[in-house]
């Protein structure tokens, strides 16, 4: 069968890395995925659709007829750091890795199908919340890593860089919580980096397990601000949406004992980031709901 790229991941994978570097590897796309198969001896099912965002999904089955997801993605998307920190999780509160070499990843089959955002969202909130308190771990010594700190300042040198008149305030904003945030950090754990009710699936061993870590390490505020802002599309268009965004931060940080304010400076900051990144790429609903829910904070 064929390894064509999904659109999402062609135009997430461009406006991430570039249209250039973007191109290059999806050009080389069904070469890498079919030596991947063929190097396992793997029998393919399907391609997940509309699939991920950094990495081409496919459904596989295993000589001993283990059933199985093998994931291709490009070295720019640090593969190698999904890899790392999942082996360290070894399945707890995350997919397991079925092996530790190559560029790609073979990885335990979950139900792709169904994710948090298939439940209520009291629910999915209360699952999301015991699912990534259990990826909150020391990193391993001589970790790989990068910080929160090194992260983020990548991203607030490019919103510097955008200069847009109408969103300079939120801009100036967000950079002020994420300058005074990196100067106290209170712990250093191992992230999930990218957590969300959709990166959570069910599974066989387990309820619920997340997947498609992009791993650093820092405060678990950083990692839950990213959830806060599930749904968005909702709460903006709630007439109580303002009031209901609010609650959801002191209702997650509480619930994981986190302080309030800090994860309300990295949920400022995170969607800020987002939306300023997504104007940018010309998603401009998109850009436009994140900075509105931004205003509320």
């Amino acid at each position: 069968m064929g390894f064509e790229a999904p659109q999402r991941l062609v135009r997430a994978l461009g406006e991430t890395y570039g249209d250039a570097a973007a191109g290059d590897w999806l050009a080389r796309l069904p070469e890498l995925a079919r030596e991947a198969v063929d190097l396992r001896r793997l029998d393919v099912e399907r391609v997940i659709a509309p699939g991920g965002r950094s990495s081409l999904v496919v459904l596989v089955t295993l000589p001993d007829g283990t059933p199985a997801a093998l994931k291709v993605a490009p070295p720019f998307a640090a593969p190698d750091l999904e890899r790392a920190a999942l082996t360290h999780w070894d399945g707890w509160g995350a997919v397991r890795p079925l092996d530790g070499a190559g560029p790609d990843l073979l990885l335990e089959r979950l139900h792709t199908e169904v994710s948090l955002r298939s439940l209520p969202e009291a629910k999915a909130l209360l699952e999301a919340a015991g699912t990534v308190r259990k990826l909150w771990v020391a990193p391993a010594e001589g970790h790989g890593f990068e910080s929160v700190a090194e992260r983020t300042a990548r991203q607030a040198e490019a919103m510097r860089a955008a200069k847009d008149a109408e969103t300079a305030g939120l801009v100036a904003a967000a950079l002020d919580a994420r300058d005074g945030l990196v100067a106290d950090a209170p712990e250093e754990l191992l992230l999930h980096g990218n957590f969300r009710q959709g990166k959570v699936l069910a599974g066989d061993r387990a309820p619920w397990l997340a997947v498609g870590p992009e791993p650093l390490v820092g405060e678990r505020a950083y990692d839950l601000a990213r959830l806060v802002r599930d749904r968005v599309e909702d709460l903006v268009a709630a007439a109580s949406g303002a009031a209901s965004g609010r609650r959801r931060v002191n209702k997650l940080a509480d619930s994981l004992d986190v302080d309030r304010e800090r994860l309300r400076g990295w949920t400022l900051f995170r969607a800020v980031e987002s939306g300023t990144r997504a104007l940018a790429a010309g998603r401009r609903q998109d850009g436009e709901l994140l900075l509105e829910f931004a205003g509320w904070l």
